[in-house]
């Protein structure tokens, strides 16, 4: 058996942290780096991916000055070369120079939150400081939306994209923040028509984030940037999609016709499954066939209504197909779906299901299959 892959193990081992030792030996002269090494590999074992980033920084921060400011110009002096300011993606940096951003958070935010600030704004050259810029937006806001307001300029994209990222309400693995939208989303209002996709897709998950508690301020204020026009018509027109990608699989009418499906639209759906009875491990085959009297664009999701040992609903939406209907030319199409037993979002259990199928947001047909 193939021995499954560690994230943790591939971004924390041996050879990383000799880079990283080999970083800080090379900026300060009296930076012990086997003396680093030694102590950081021995207490990586048993750690989680997150625990041992502190431990990394534990490790650094034990031959560093205790003086705030010294040990800031010591981070900076030992920090690589910024990731290209020419890309406009795909460059995400590695995780062990998360170490600035951890040290920032734990002797600069209460009695040196301007220079630690100025420290996080050269590490998130070299990798995100998502996760740390938080704890000073939630410490002091006034001061952190001003400098993050002036980041929003910054020549240097991924210090654009971490204003958008870092105020994002629901951040993955991060703290949560206590932000309202009328403090951020003029931040978003510059943001939006950078012409870097890195910076556009965190504006663009930012606005699907807030859409789970402000859904019509979102569609109106994507609805706002397309009348502005200061964005390409292609790129404003991807934001706008995976922006509302939550509000679509939910049936937001608003958020489907500012993508040109209407929920009015008189579609007709037939559903078969041809697979009634499978088991986990098993692929659920079903076909449908759309119509409709008068022609229009359709988006077409398929819900799953799973079972449950204690009965608590669960449901999840699937893609589907998106296409132009004809008046007297139905649109067929066939699916199957994998059951995965290692789903990493759900899990499968034998019982009853029921397949729902989505027209434009409006469920139009549905049918049950049996898991066993």
């Amino acid at each position: 058996m193939a021995e499954r892959f560690s994230l943790k193990d591939h971004l924390f081992n041996p050879a990383t942290v000799a880079q990283l030792g080999g970083e800080y030996a090379v900026a300060l002269p009296d930076f012990d780096r086997a003396r680093f090494e030694a102590a950081a590999v021995a207490g990586l074992e048993g750690r989680s991916l997150l625990e041992r980033l502190d431990w990394l920084a534990d490790c650094v921060e034990a031959q560093l000055s205790a003086d705030f400011p010294i040990m800031a110009a010591q981070l900076e002096a030992a920090m690589p070369a910024p990731l290209d300011a020419g890309k406009s993606d795909d460059d995400f940096g590695h995780f062990i120079h998360a170490v600035p951003g951890i040290l920032a958070v734990r002797h600069g935010l209460e009695d040196h939150r301007s220079r630690a600030l100025h420290l996080l704004h050269a590490a998130t050259q070299r990798f995100s400081m998502e996760f740390y810029i938080r704890p000073f937006l939630s410490r002091w806001p006034d001061e952190t939306l001003t400098t993050l307001k002036d980041w929003s300029v910054d020549p240097h994209y991924h210090v654009r994209r971490l204003v958008s990222e870092g105020t994002r309400p629901r951040l993955p693995w991060a703290t949560a923040l206590t932000l309202a939208p009328e403090q951020t989303l003029p931040l978003l209002d510059g943001l939006h028509p950078d012409r870097t996709r890195y910076v556009t897709r965190s504006v663009a998950n930012h606005l699907n984030d807030l859409s789970k508690t402000h859904p019509d301020l979102v569609v109106d204020r994507l609805m706002r940037w397309n009348e502005e026009g200061r964005q390409t018509p292609s790129e404003m027109a991807w934001m706008t999609r995976h922006a509302l990608r939550s509000l679509v699989k939910s049936g937001h009418p608003r958020a489907l016709e500012a993508l040109g499906f209407r929920a009015d639209f008189d579609a007709r759906a037939e559903l078969e499954i041809v697979t009634p009875e499978l088991r986990i491990g098993e692929a659920l085959t079903f076909t449908c066939t759309i119509s409709a009297d008068s022609p229009g664009p359709v988006l077409i999701d398929y819900r799953i209504d799973f079972a449950r040992p204690d009965r608590r609903a669960a449901s999840k939406v699937f893609k589907l197909k998106q296409g132009r209907i004809s008046a007297g030319a139905p649109l067929k199409v066939e699916k199957t779906h994998k059951l995965k037993a290692d789903a990493t979002t759900f899990t499968w259990y034998p019982g009853p299901h029921r397949l729902t199928l989505q027209v434009n947001g409006v469920d139009r047909a549905d049918a049950s299959f049996i898991v066993i």
